[in-house]
Protein backbone atom coordinates (compact mmCIF):
# COMPACT_ATOMS: atom_id res chain seq x y z
CA UNK A 1 0.00 0.00 0.00
CA UNK A 2 2.21 2.87 -1.20
CA UNK A 3 0.77 5.62 -1.13
CA UNK A 4 1.93 9.46 -2.50
CA UNK A 5 3.07 10.38 1.01
CA UNK A 6 5.19 7.80 1.15
CA UNK A 7 7.13 8.94 -2.26
CA UNK A 8 7.26 12.72 -0.81
CA UNK A 9 8.74 11.69 2.45
CA UNK A 10 11.54 9.59 0.88
CA UNK A 11 12.15 12.78 -1.64
CA UNK A 12 12.08 14.28 2.23
CA UNK A 13 11.17 17.88 -0.32
CA UNK A 14 7.89 18.38 0.78
CA UNK A 15 5.47 18.37 3.75
CA UNK A 16 2.39 16.17 3.79
CA UNK A 17 -1.20 17.35 4.20
CA UNK A 18 -3.97 15.11 3.71
CA UNK A 19 -7.63 15.53 4.49
CA UNK A 20 -9.48 13.16 6.09
CA UNK A 21 -11.69 13.00 2.84
CA UNK A 22 -8.86 11.75 0.96
CA UNK A 23 -8.17 8.70 3.04
CA UNK A 24 -8.38 5.53 1.29
CA UNK A 25 -9.59 2.49 3.11
CA UNK A 26 -8.87 -1.41 1.92
CA UNK A 27 -10.34 -4.36 3.38
CA UNK A 28 -8.23 -6.14 5.79
CA UNK A 29 -9.21 -9.59 5.45
CA UNK A 30 -9.96 -9.00 9.47
CA UNK A 31 -13.17 -9.95 10.90
CA UNK A 32 -14.98 -10.88 13.65
CA UNK A 33 -17.51 -13.27 12.08
CA UNK A 34 -20.84 -10.99 12.51
CA UNK A 35 -20.33 -6.95 12.29
CA UNK A 36 -18.02 -6.80 9.58
CA UNK A 37 -14.24 -6.44 8.51
CA UNK A 38 -11.33 -4.46 9.74
CA UNK A 39 -10.37 -1.50 6.54
CA UNK A 40 -7.50 0.39 6.87
CA UNK A 41 -6.28 3.62 5.24
CA UNK A 42 -1.91 4.19 5.51
CA UNK A 43 -0.91 7.80 6.07
CA UNK A 44 2.88 6.17 5.53
CA UNK A 45 4.55 3.26 5.01
CA UNK A 46 2.72 -0.34 4.64
CA UNK A 47 1.18 -2.34 7.21
CA UNK A 48 2.00 -5.43 5.71
CA UNK A 49 5.68 -4.75 5.09
CA UNK A 50 7.34 -3.11 7.48
CA UNK A 51 6.80 0.26 9.63
CA UNK A 52 3.87 2.25 9.07
CA UNK A 53 1.27 4.90 10.87
CA UNK A 54 -2.30 3.38 9.71
CA UNK A 55 -5.79 4.28 10.54
CA UNK A 56 -8.18 1.30 10.75
CA UNK A 57 -12.00 1.51 11.06
CA UNK A 58 -13.85 -0.75 12.76
CA UNK A 59 -17.38 -1.21 12.06
CA UNK A 60 -19.85 -0.96 15.07
CA UNK A 61 -19.91 -3.72 17.49
CA UNK A 62 -17.03 -5.42 16.21
CA UNK A 63 -15.27 -7.76 19.20
CA UNK A 64 -12.42 -9.72 17.97
CA UNK A 65 -11.71 -12.98 19.38
CA UNK A 66 -8.04 -12.90 21.36
CA UNK A 67 -5.10 -12.30 19.17
CA UNK A 68 -1.74 -10.88 19.46
CA UNK A 69 0.08 -9.01 17.29
CA UNK A 70 4.16 -9.80 16.79
CA UNK A 71 5.68 -6.09 17.06
CA UNK A 72 4.17 -3.26 20.18
CA UNK A 73 1.92 -0.78 18.95
CA UNK A 74 1.00 2.71 19.90
CA UNK A 75 -2.99 3.62 18.57
CA UNK A 76 -5.15 6.92 19.79
CA UNK A 77 -8.75 6.98 18.99
CA UNK A 78 -9.92 9.35 16.41
CA UNK A 79 -13.72 8.73 16.40
CA UNK A 80 -16.50 6.51 18.19
CA UNK A 81 -15.44 4.57 21.42
CA UNK A 82 -13.16 1.70 22.01
CA UNK A 83 -11.90 -0.75 24.08
CA UNK A 84 -8.42 -2.87 24.10
CA UNK A 85 -7.82 -5.56 27.18
CA UNK A 86 -6.37 -8.33 28.36
CA UNK A 87 -8.78 -11.63 27.77
CA UNK A 88 -10.03 -11.30 31.53
CA UNK A 89 -9.93 -7.25 31.64
CA UNK A 90 -12.59 -5.06 32.08
CA UNK A 91 -13.98 -2.77 29.44
CA UNK A 92 -12.34 0.55 29.74
CA UNK A 93 -14.07 2.93 27.56
CA UNK A 94 -11.66 4.87 25.11
CA UNK A 95 -13.66 7.93 23.28
CA UNK A 96 -11.97 9.70 20.57
CA UNK A 97 -8.55 11.46 21.83
CA UNK A 98 -7.54 8.28 23.88
CA UNK A 99 -4.89 6.47 23.60
CA UNK A 100 -3.70 3.20 24.05
CA UNK A 101 -0.36 1.03 24.10
CA UNK A 102 -0.34 -2.87 22.52
CA UNK A 103 2.97 -4.88 23.64
CA UNK A 104 3.67 -7.35 21.06
CA UNK A 105 2.95 -10.83 21.99
CA UNK A 106 0.35 -9.83 24.92
CA UNK A 107 -3.09 -11.51 23.61
CA UNK A 108 -5.64 -8.89 23.83
CA UNK A 109 -9.60 -8.33 22.48
CA UNK A 110 -10.28 -5.40 20.81
CA UNK A 111 -13.64 -3.88 20.16
CA UNK A 112 -15.83 -0.80 18.85
CA UNK A 113 -18.48 -0.16 21.94
CA UNK A 114 -19.55 3.08 20.07
CA UNK A 115 -23.04 2.68 17.99
CA UNK A 116 -21.20 3.56 14.88
CA UNK A 117 -18.09 3.06 13.57
CA UNK A 118 -14.80 3.77 15.76
CA UNK A 119 -11.31 4.59 13.67
CA UNK A 120 -8.05 4.59 15.59
CA UNK A 121 -4.42 5.07 14.33
CA UNK A 122 -1.45 2.76 14.92
CA UNK A 123 1.87 3.31 14.66
CA UNK A 124 3.96 0.67 14.14
CA UNK A 125 7.62 -0.30 14.07
CA UNK A 126 7.34 -3.12 12.38
CA UNK A 127 4.84 -4.58 9.70
CA UNK A 128 1.31 -5.64 11.25
CA UNK A 129 0.18 -9.08 12.09
CA UNK A 130 -2.82 -10.67 13.14
CA UNK A 131 -2.54 -14.05 15.40
CA UNK A 132 -5.00 -16.11 17.01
Amino acid sequence: MKTKQDAAMKAKNSSVSTPVTELEYSPTGISDGVHGELCAAPAYGDLAHGPHGTFIKMPAGYVSPTHTHTEDYWAVVVLGVMVNKKPNGSDIPLPAGSYFFQKGGEPHITKCISPNESIFFINQAGKFDYCE
